[in-house]
């Protein structure tokens, strides 16, 4: 994917006021901040909310659900360690409108992406094949089970937040791999970072954060 020019509030000069900001609130990975600054955020949005691409901040896109304050997508992508070399296969549970995809697919060999609203993941394909994101598979399904037949993954990318961490994500991380997830109810959140070892796992809590409920399949 190339970078898309904008005009305006979607303009290079709005984005690198985003980078900056970011770079502010401490993001240091420089291949994660050029990635967020060379993607075209406003393309993820309705065209009523384009204007408020890059303002710092989640934004709806229907169903309930929201793209990711940027910030959030930058900390959780750098936790991850996408842009490090031992980082080949990533699996993103909550598609949604498809920018944190679009994200890990410039850092990653390959992204496997799930959503369990059959609307935005048929809309989000179409989105990131039409900007030219190749390196991405698709699911349409449970995102506490993961996705079995592609595991193991280096990393794990989750977008909403059940009560426990599922222990189905946990499984599919490599030797190495490292799960970003938010955890807990309501306004009791906070985002883990999890990492699996030859003897057992990890885990630090590195911030509180609030995200839509992961839901799981009915």
């Amino acid at each position: 994917m190339r970078q898309q020019a904008g005009v305006g509030m979607t303009s290079a000069r709005a984005r690198q006021r985003l980078i900056e900001r970011l770079r502010d609130e401490g993001i240091s990975d420089e291949a994660v901040l050029a990635t967020l600054f060379e993607t075209p955020r406003h393309l993820f949005l309705d065209e009523a909310l384009q204007h408020r691409a890059y303002e710092n901040t989640a934004l709806s896109i229907g169903y309930q659900q929201t793209i990711s304050q940027p910030y959030i997508v930058a900390l959780m992508t750098q936790l991850a360690g996408v842009s490090e070399d031992r980082v080949k296969r990533v699996l993103d549970i909550g598609t949604g409108c498809g920018y944190q995809a679009a994200i890990l697919s410039q850092l990653a060999d390959w992204v496997f992406t799930v959503e369990r609203i059959e609307a935005l993941s048929f809309s989000a394909r179409e989105r990131l094949q039409l900007l030219g994101y190749k390196n991405i598979s698709y699911l349409c399904g449970d995102g506490y089970a993961g996705w079995v037949k592609k595991a193991p993954f280096d990393a794990i990318i989750v977008a909403a937040a059940p009560p426990v961490v599922p222990p189905a994500l946990m499984e599919q991380l490599a030797i190495g791999g490292r799960l970003v997830i938010p955890v807990g109810d309501g306004e009791q959140q906070a985002l883990r970072l999890i990492e699996r070892t030859p003897g057992g796992y990890t885990e630090e809590i590195v911030a509180a954060v609030k995200f839509v409920p992961l839901v799981g399949a009915s």
